[in-house]
């Protein structure tokens, strides 16, 4: 695969965490973020998510994962280490609420490659989840082009600066 095809494949996979972003409710106090984990060997998608989609006030990663481990957990352990997780905005590192952040579960999760759109802007908390998936040994890849740019900032245009 050259270097343009695989540029063509992280895009495709980041046009698909921007739909899921799309699904979200808006709300003042949030960021509307996508998620999509693929399997490398085959670039197969296993799960996607997005932030809100499940109870409990619940990130698009941290949907993405639970979701993933509800539909596996009876048939058999889940190795994710042939995976990557594509999300529209860096992984948050700490949360308002206090539940985990979605770096620590990325790291957890055993997920060696992180593509990512935009880093978390500053209008909540400080976010290092770029800098802490780095120090933790994950593989972090900025997907950019003017179309997804473009794309992933009007989904937060809800927020202002």
């Amino acid at each position: 695969m050259t270097n343009s095809d695989k540029e063509l494949q992280q895009q495709k996979f980041m046009r698909m965490a921007i739909e899921q972003a799309q699904k979200c409710i808006s709300v003042g106090g949030a960021y509307n973020v996508g998620a999509v984990i693929v399997r490398n060997h085959d670039q197969k998608v296993i799960s996607m998510g997005y932030s809100r989609e499940l109870p409990g006030n619940t990130h698009a990663e941290e949907c993405a994962l639970q979701k993933l481990m509800k539909e596996t957990e009876q048939v058999y352990n889940v190795d994710l280490s042939d995976c990557s997780m594509y999300t529209t905005m860096e992984p948050c590192s700490t949360r308002l609420s206090g539940k985990l952040g979605c770096v620590h579960r990325l790291i957890d999760s055993g997920i060696p490659i992180l593509y990512y759109s935009v880093a978390e802007p500053p209008n909540f908390v400080k976010c290092t989840g770029l800098q802490i998936a780095k120090d933790a040994g994950i593989s972090v890849i900025h997907v950019s082009s003017p179309g997804i740019e473009a794309a992933t900032a009007s989904l937060n245009a809800h927020i202002s600066a």
